[in-house]
């Protein structure tokens, strides 16, 4: 696989942060963790899924999404706000009920049991 200067200069800006372990997750509940000076919302949707997303919501700037409802829309996973119930989907962020809202998400992955946030 090729790639450009652009794709590369990107790529090498990356940064993985160690957030917590993955056995400090419950299965379809959040939690918030501080990194980087941002509140983020970590889910465990299954043991191979795991989602990071901005702990504001879009609507209301409260810091509650991780306290939201898990849930899915077909094969996406969705969290709704806990606040005004506004339903989005974990991997991409787009809002189901206002397309003018939208829910920062952050690539993760689990790295000798512990999940990592990637920051651009």
């Amino acid at each position: 696989m090729s790639m450009t200067l652009e794709q590369t200069e990107t790529r090498s800006t990356a940064v993985w942060e160690q957030a917590c372990a993955l056995a400090d997750l419950e299965p379809s509940w959040g939690e918030a963790v501080l990194l980087r000076m941002k509140q983020i919302a970590l889910f465990k949707v299954s043991p191979k899924e795991i989602y990071a997303v901005c702990h504001r919501d879009p609507q209301t700037d409260a810091y509650v999404m991780a306290r939201g409802i898990i849930g899915s829309k077909g094969e996406r996973p969705t969290i709704a706000s806990p606040l005004l119930k506004e339903v989005y989907d974990l991997g991409t962020g787009e809002c189901f009920s206002d397309p003018a809202l939208h829910l920062k998400t952050f690539r993760t992955r689990v790295v000798g049991g512990f999940i990592e946030i990637e920051f651009e």
